[in-house]
């Protein structure tokens, strides 16, 4: 070893002394004369080229690893930053501007963002007045407590909230699912009290789900269900809540209380011979197309978005009136009849919090909060990243639930956020959550003053809101761009939009769910792996496939590994190796070209390697070896490299074949090759 190293020191020195311009002698000479050794320079007796050596990563402490790691996980976004070097007065400031948002920013409201705030306010009031009613329907519940739902909810959310854009209050998916998983338990026209209670329950419980993962920094958990089978769910919870409308459109007493499509158009076309109520079509469908009409026109023309957001209270007054004039109560016409006056009534006291209603309730809490949340935190990244600011998602979870708890005790369902509410709103020219507390505001106006004039509004008139509300929900263009990115994800989004049409939406939403982490364990134990090839006139080695130009080397296989390898994926990441080898090997023998000698593992995106891992690389360096091929790894990261070494690996290979690069690796291996007889 001695004599080596000074071999190759002497080499060097009279390089340097007869002048060659040798970049790598140069470097040597003038600054890593210290540091070489036999494994780092390769520039030895046999005049191998010279590679940089693959660096050994320190070690740390074991407890500033694991914290690392936690810190890494949960706290990303470093949320104390803000609090280093700050006197205790000011972290005790800053602390509670973090919990409420509204005080840090208001203090530069202004006059003009008030103005635009109300204006929006106003608005998005207009298009939730008559929403909330519908809403309210679905979720099989009286029409008022829609309305509180828009009351309570929204003012918490302005105080707690970091969105400037999102309106809060009832939406449709949500209170589909909440309606249709509280009528399995309680019938809610047989025993109203229990089911109201139960939603009460669910309520609680969804902003119990909402603050926990909050606080404890758990919203990646909501990811798990991929924008794909989401596009797919909100399809065909849009398909089954515009099916539940025709009830109302249609005038029909007698009505299915399933929900899939086999069931309800049953329904629909068994009772067209005398359940039908021509007043009632007319109606809904004149009103119908005015809200689509004034839909369209919001949507062609920017400028004109308040026509789409006014009509639906248009249609209230307008029918409301018609009915009232003509009595066409007395013609079969359905009326909303009564809605209870005065603000929210406290409902603390009606939460089940023992029985056999508690699980049921936590059950059903869990998932719509769950639900719940995805959309709203969706949307909220949506008109975050269209006006350019940081949502601070941990925060809008514990805002979101803190509200829902405080809204199952005010007599409220869980509330979230409104795309339709939200778009309008951020069109209106809103600057803040004040726009909440203004829709807030008129809510409360309503609830004291003109619930009563709601009296005689047509259920048609409802139905139509809610048809006109939901087509949005689905997106046919989403549904294309996922078909031409990746089929996969459009099985999800057919298995999740088929699911809720044909069976129920909790169904539908537990195929997507299955569907997604069917998703994620084929990737995990299934990982890429690709042939690797020189570019002409490069020192670069791509995908031979990706780039067909790309040539092999003589000799030499190189296989990139496209994922960390564990437990769930070593043995096949061996074999797959192997099956390469075989391969090429076969195509050689029958193109007469010289025997591979060398395999080279590409492990660039190989980010972690466990126990299992590094036992799946011994055995595969112990079947090359029977073949008489050589394993040579390139561009391990440091946590591999790490491991590695802990665990002998290094020895078994031998630090001569663990290279920085694979541009580093193949000329070695080449010039090897020519050396051997």
């Amino acid at each position: 070893m001695l004599f080596l190293y000074w071999s190759s020191y002497g080499n060097c020195f009279k390089s340097c002394r007869n002048g060659m311009s040798n970049r790598v002698t140069n470097s040597l000479c003038n600054k890593e004369m210290d540091v070489i050794s036999v494994s780092s320079s390769r520039c030895n007796s046999e005049k191998l080229p010279y590679v940089h050596e693959v660096g050994i990563p320190p070690k740390q402490n074991l407890l500033k690893e694991i914290a690392g790691t936690v810190k890494e996980t949960f706290f990303a976004d470093d949320p104390l930053r803000h609090f280093k070097d700050q006197p205790r007065s000011r972290k005790f400031v800053l602390g509670f501007q973090a919990v409420f948002p509204i005080f840090e920013w208001g203090r530069h409201y202004s006059l003009s963002k008030f103005k635009g705030d109300l204006i929006a306010g106003l608005t998005i009031a207009s298009l939730c007045i008559p929403q909330d009613i519908g809403y309210a329907k679905l979720a099989n519940l009286p029409p008022q407590y829609g309305l509180y739902s828009s009351f309570v909810p929204p003012l918490i959310y302005a105080f707690m909230g970091s969105s400037r854009d999102i309106a809060i209050g009832p939406v449709a998916v949500v209170s589909l699912l909440l309606g249709s998983l509280l009528q399995d338990e309680i019938d809610s026209s047989e025993n109203p009290v229990d089911y109201r209670r139960l939603a009460f329950t669910a309520t609680f419980f969804a902003g119990i789900t909402q603050v926990t993962l909050g606080f404890f920094r758990l919203g990646f958990l909501i990811d798990f269900l991929s924008h794909a089978a989401i596009v797919g769910f909100m399809a065909g919870a849009a398909i089954t809540i515009a099916l539940q409308q025709l009830k109302g459109l249609l005038g029909i007493q007698k009505f299915t209380k399933k929900t899939d499509i086999v069931s309800v158009m049953q329904s629909v076309f068994g009772a067209s011979h005398h359940g039908w109520n021509w007043q009632t079509i007319l109606i809904g469908m004149s009103f119908l197309a005015f809200l689509l009409v004034a839909k369209y026109i919001g949507k062609k023309k920017k400028k004109l978005f308040w026509v789409s957001a006014i009509a639906p209270l248009i249609c209230v007054v307008l029918s409301t009136l018609i009915v009232y004039i003509t009595r066409a109560d007395k013609h079969g016409v359905q009326i909303v009849k009564h809605i209870r006056k005065g603000i929210n009534p406290p409902s603390a006291d009606e939460i089940f919090f023992s029985g056999e209603y508690l699980a049921k309730g936590f059950r059903i809490g869990v998932l719509v909060g769950m639900i719940a949340l995805t959309e709203a935190v969706a949307i909220g990244r949506t008109f975050a990243s269209m006006k350019d600011y940081q949502l601070e998602g941990n925060k809008e979870m514990v805002a979101l639930g803190t509200m829902n708890i405080v809204g199952s005790m005010t007599s409220c369902y869980v509330s979230t956020g409104s795309f339709s509410r939200s778009a309008v709103n951020y069109m209106a020219g809103c600057h803040t959550a004040v726009s909440n507390i203004v829709m807030s505001g008129v809510v409360l106006l309503t609830l004291e003053f003109i619930t009563p004039l709601f009296n005689y509004t047509p259920n048609a008139i409802l139905a139509s809101i809610i048809i006109s509300a939901v087509i949005g929900l689905i997106d046919i263009e989403a549904v294309i761009l996922i078909w031409k990115i990746d089929k996969f994800d459009f099985v999800a989004c057919m298995g999740a939009f088929f699911g809720v049409v044909f069976s129920s939406v909790e169904i539908g939403l537990l195929i997507a769910v299955t569907i997604s982490f069917a998703k994620i364990l084929l990737q995990v134990t299934r990982p890429r792996t690709a042939i690797l090839g020189k570019l002409p006139r490069t020192t670069v080695y791509r995908n031979i496939l990706q780039y067909p130009d790309a040539t092999k080397v003589p000799g030499i296989l190189i296989v990139r590994v496209d994922s960390a390898i564990y437990f769930s994926n070593s043995n096949y990441i061996k074999e797959r190796i192997l099956r390469w080898l075989v391969d090429e090997e076969e195509k050689q023998k029958e193109n007469s070209q010289p025997r591979i000698q060398y395999l080279i593992v590409e492990m660039s995106a190989v980010t972690d390697v466990d126990t299992s891992g590094i036992h799946a690389m011994e055995e595969l360096l112990r079947s090359l070896e029977k073949r008489d091929v050589k394993l040579v790894v390139a561009n391990p990261g440091p946590v591999v490299v790490d491991k590695l070494h802990a665990s002998k690996f290094h020895e078994m290979i031998g630090e001569d074949r663990i290279f920085l690069a694979v541009e580093d690796a193949v000329p070695t291996c080449a010039a090897k090759m020519d050396s051997e007889p």
